[in-house]
């Protein structure tokens, strides 16, 4: 099956490198996505800009693809399946949820001419990193790329109800599924919510499974395709 991965803030198409190899040791396409403003020098790039990237390798598939999106990027995933309804067969959300039309997709840090710095480790102490060495850590910040602030503040906007028919799986790394539940079940997600076929996976991982569970992951979106 073809697998589309796009990885979260600060990260570019190799953040999957672990992954795609085992994916296609298990029968499918994966391709990793380095979107507009991701180490292309494109400082001015757009939310927009990433979204319309997306939807060119969705367009681009020979069959319907599976959408992967992580931390942020699950937002660019369901943006996706917003736009291509009937081109997606699933999307999956690995440590993070779709944020809802009108959001700011990441707006998360302070801005410097024009770009959101790797803010450093001290916002994901604890749960998030605890699986990440210093060798590791030191690795990732100095790999990390600035996000555009046209894509950070830029506004999700969801038009076309049938992407509550694609189907979602949450992957939960840092969280449990009982605790994606809960706040699912108290409004904090209303785009998962009202999903119409919505599923969990847990893996025993930080925020980062494709750099410290890369084969788990594999396995994992592997098994996932088999109801897409």
């Amino acid at each position: 099956m073809d697998i589309l991965l796009i990885a979260g803030l600060w990260l570019d198409g190799s953040a999957w490198d672990d992954v795609v190899p085992a994916l296609e040791k298990l029968g499918h396409r994966p391709l990793a996505l380095t979107l507009p403003g991701q180490g292309d020098g494109a400082e001015s790039a757009t939310l927009e800009d990433q979204v319309a990237a997306v939807l060119a390798a969705v367009d681009a598939a020979p069959e319907k693809p599976m959408v992967v999106g992580h931390s942020a990027a699950c937002t660019l995933a369901w943006l996706a399946a917003d736009a291509r309804p009937d081109r997606i067969a699933k999307v999956v959300l690995v440590g993070g949820f779709p944020s809802a039309d009108g959001a700011s997709y990441a707006d998360l840090f302070e801005t410097e001419d024009g770009v959101m710095p790797f803010p450093g480790w001290g916002p994901f102490e604890g749960p998030d990193s605890d699986d990440l060495d210093e060798e590791t850590r030191h690795r990732m910040a100095s790999a990390a790329i600035p996000v555009p602030e046209g894509v950070a503040k830029g506004k999700v906007r969801l038009r076309d109800e049938r992407r509550f028919d694609v189907p979602m799986l949450l992957v939960c790394p840092e969280y449990t599924p009982a605790q994606a539940r809960q706040w699912i079940d108290a409004g904090d997600v209303p785009e998962a919510a009202r999903t119409k076929h919505l599923d969990y996976a847990d893996i025993d991982s930080g925020h980062w499974p494709m750099t410290t569970k890369p084969a788990e992951l594999a396995r994992l979106l592997a098994t996932a395709t088999a109801d897409a």
